[in-house]
């Protein structure tokens, strides 16, 4: 044993079998600080004590790193002095667990359980919670919540209960109801749920088994005729209108892309020659996107913008740039709906463009699976196969859907209509 100080917390290495434990030779009046490597190399300051019925409990009370050695220590006095007047640490832990909220279990995942989530992905799961989860269920205690309790409140969130206006302005100015709403927000809940039960905070999560609200589907996309309206806009507004924003709203309907993975596109992902875009990093992990040759000629088209980064001047990463600054462009929304009210086009978001694209992979006759391939989403036996080399039946479906939708939007398809029909079995 040693003196737990910097140098020793800096030197701690995992042992990738077990856990591990480092306890402090202090000055022989402080038994049973230490510290507990887990095999993740997490790494928490504990005390180790006896408690009034003779029984040995260890109580990890701060992360490494949150407190130095000496705080640690500090604490560590305190809480074996609480033990020598009759207290128990870990007893009192376990009884504020019994008693712990739906709103402080919220809290504590976010605190602690959501480190290795995307970004986007907390963001999405704190918009959820904070609009609906706490509203309803907030000051429940976790311990006591039922499959019942659940399923009253996805019913509550699908009738709109929790629906309002928020304050913010822009898209997302409002909490919506309804099925989907819902469906979603089960999803996160559960998320939590689980973390509070690997916490030992419940003993069972209570949303497993609930029945969710299939999502909403949505049916809206542009015919070709509105394809080839947006288009002629495009084209008459080149001089007036933002044109990264026209180009990203280009590319979003030649490949099917969602709106973030063509804004985030980095210049290195993508490979004209491959008729591919290589994402490190998608809703589904990393993945090959076929795009077909018009969409990947569409792309490296674009031109590279010099930045200032001091005196020296480097070339964007991004292929759709800020007009400022060194990251990528954003105010994609505000575009779209301009060219759109130009264009006489109502109820198009930017999601609707996706559609677009699967609803004319559709009509040109592909099937369900292939488009889906082509939209990148996880099927079994279609993009778990081509997640290294672009499959060429899936580049040759993308080459076709982007060269019919670049035609209308050059207004060469003269007089050509989607035929009408449903895409609601195909994810988008």
């Amino acid at each position: 044993m040693s003196k737990i100080t910097k140098r020793v917390v800096d030197a701690i290495k995992p042992n990738p079998k077990k856990e591990i434990f480092i306890w402090d030779s202090g000055d022989g009046s402080l038994k049973g600080f230490g510290i507990r490597v887990k095999p993740s190399g997490a790494a928490s300051y504990l005390v180790q004590y006896r408690n009034k019925e003779g029984r040995t409990r260890r109580f990890a009370f701060s992360k490494v790193g949150v407190l130095t050695p000496e705080e640690a220590r500090q604490e560590a006095k305190d809480k074996l002095a609480a033990v020598d007047k009759g207290g128990d640490p870990s007893a009192e832990r376990h009884a504020d667990r019994d008693s712990m909220t739906v709103a402080e279990l919220c809290d504590l995942y976010f605190q602690e359980g959501a480190g290795h989530v995307k970004p986007s992905t907390i963001a999405g799961d704190k918009c959820r919670t904070e609009a609906h989860i706490k509203p309803l269920l907030g000051r429940r205690v976790a311990k006591g919540l039922t499959l019942t309790d659940i399923e009253k409140f996805q019913a509550d969130i699908a009738a709109g209960k929790t629906a309002k206006e928020r304050k913010e302005k822009g898209r997302g100015g409002h909490a919506k109801g309804g099925r989907g709403t819902a469906a979603r927000t089960i999803d996160t809940l559960s998320i939590i749920m689980e973390f509070g039960k690997r916490r030992s905070i419940i003993g069972v999560n209570p949303t497993r088994g609930v029945k969710k609200f299939a999502s909403e589907k949505r049916r809206r996309f542009l015919s070709i005729e509105e394809i080839t309206s947006l288009g002629k806009v495009m084209r008459e507004s080149a001089a007036t209108e933002n044109k990264t924003g026209i180009a990203a709203i280009r590319s979003l309907l030649l490949t099917g892309c969602r709106k973030n993975e063509i804004l985030g596109l980095p210049w290195a992902w993508l490979d004209a020659k491959g008729r591919c875009i290589r994402f490190d990093d998608t809703k589904s992990g990393a993945q090959l996107r076929p795009i077909g040759s018009t969409a990947a000629e569409y792309l490296k088209s674009q031109p590279k913008k010099k930045i200032s980064k001091g005196k020296e001047k480097k070339e964007s990463p991004w292929i759709f740039p800020a007009d400022h600054g060194e990251g990528h462009f954003i105010g994609l929304p505000k575009v779209l709906e301009r060219l759109c009210k130009k264009a006489g086009i109502e109820g198009v978001s930017l999601h609707i463009l996706r559609h677009t694209f699967a609803a004319t992979a559709a009509e040109l006759g592909y099937s369900e699976l292939t488009i889906a391939g082509m939209l990148g989403h996880t099927v079994p036996g279609v993009t778990a196969r081509y997640a290294h080399v672009p499959d060429s039946a899936l580049v040759s479906a993308a080459s076709s859907v982007s060269a019919k939708i670049m035609a209308a939007l050059e207004g060469r398809e003269e007089g050509a209509k989607v035929v009408p029909m449903t895409v609601t079995n195909v994810r988008v």
